[in-house]
Formats: structure tokens, sequence, C-alpha cells
């Protein structure tokens, strides 16, 4: 396999593990609009909840377009998208952790979650600001290394509704339903994916080229 071809099974697998909860929020959104019932309604959501909405797009964005952030290939030959895709998944971030803490704090919880589930929302939702808040302050003062880890970081964080369909499908498949289990397992998913993130930041960049880390400090 060439190095070209390489580069892109990162996104790749990515946009195949956000697929699934991304056609879920798709077809809410289309639920909510007056469309066909394809999945079950959720009593939650009365009218067409704003927090709801915000945090469904934004995931999208997020999750689509930081997918390609992940191509070296394109962050070498386009600086100039590099850098507005990230301001615009800056956004997008705080965007989805922002309407995450609203829906947490100020609507009904998930049937068949407890307050174990809660409290790591809240807690993981203020990490991904933290993390976008830090990674965006990193390039401004072009640490382009701290920028990275701390943008891997978000993004790990936002697509763990990705992980917790595996998490918990085999989990609960395996040792069965429960509130606190399910709440365990879902934060599994958080937990497998930030050790995903970390592993990335720090592997060894064995055919990374000074000049690339330039171009590509130069993009972030």
């Amino acid at each position: 396999m060439s190095q070209s071809a390489a580069g892109w099974r990162m996104p790749v697998a990515l946009l195949v593990l956000c697929s699934v909860p991304l056609a879920a929020g798709t077809l809410r959104l289309v639920q909510l609009a007056g469309g066909p019932e394809v999945i079950p309604a959720d009593d939650r959501w009365a009218g067409f909840p704003v927090a709801l909405v915000v945090h469904i797009v934004g995931a999208a964005v997020f999750a689509l377009v930081g997918a390609f952030q992940f191509v070296p290939r394109i962050r070498r030959t386009h600086p100039g998208w590099h850098r507005r895709a990230g301001r615009v998944l800056a956004v997008a971030g705080l965007l989805v952790a922002g309407s995450a803490l609203w829906l947490t704090l100020l609507y009904d919880p998930q049937p068949g979650t407890g307050p174990l589930l809660l409290v790591l929302r809240l807690v993981v939702g203020a990490a991904m600001i933290g993390c976008l808040v830090v990674g965006v302050a990193s390039a401004r003062r072009r640490d382009f290394a701290a920028h990275r880890a701390w943008m891997i970081r978000a993004y790990a964080i936002a697509v763990a509704a990705g992980t917790q369909v595996f998490t918990q499908g085999f989990g609960e498949a395996v040792f069965g339903p429960g509130e606190v289990r399910g709440d365990l397992l879902k934060a599994a998913g958080w937990v497998i994916n930030l050790a995903v993130a970390e592993w990335a930041i720090r592997r060894p960049a064995r055919r990374r080229t000074a000049r690339s880390l330039v171009v590509e400090g130069a993009a972030a």
C-alpha cells in the first residue's frame, strides 16, 4: 500500500466509526421536522429543541470535517484549508460540548441511565471544552505539538458515541442490561477513545520529515 493510500485509512476508519450515531442523529432531525418516525420517538424532545438540533448538527460537522484533518497530504498540500477547517471545527466543537452540557442539565435523563452517566457527561463535556480552548490557545502561540495533542483529545471525546455503540452493544450482550452496567459501558467508550488518542499523540513519528513538520505547523 502506498504512503498516500495509507494516509487515508485513519479518516475512513473514523467515518465508519461515526456512521451509526450520525445516521441516528440525521433520522432524529428528520423526525423533529415532521418526517416519518423511522426511529423510536423520544418524549423528551417535544417540539423542535434548539439544544438537540445544535448538538446533532455540530457533531456532524465536527466528526466529518475533523476526520480529514488527520490526512497528512491535505495538511501539507492545502495548509489554507487546514487552517480554515480548524476554525470551523473549534466553533463546532464548542457547540457540541456546550449543547451536551445544556441537554444534560436541563432535560430529563435518557431512560435506563442513572446519575453516574449524568456526572460523566458533565465531566467529559467540560473536558472537551477545555481541550478545545487549550488547543486553540496553543496554536495561537505557535506550539503546534500541543495544539495537535489537545485537538486529538477533543476529537476522541466527541466521537465516543460511535465507540459506545460497540461497548454497550457487545457489553450488554455479554453481561446483560442494567442501569449502572449501561452507564459503565458508555464510560468505556470515552476511556477507549482517550487511550487511543494518547497512543496516537505519543507514537514515534517515523515518517515525518523536518519539512513536513514546518508545513504542518504553518497550517495549524
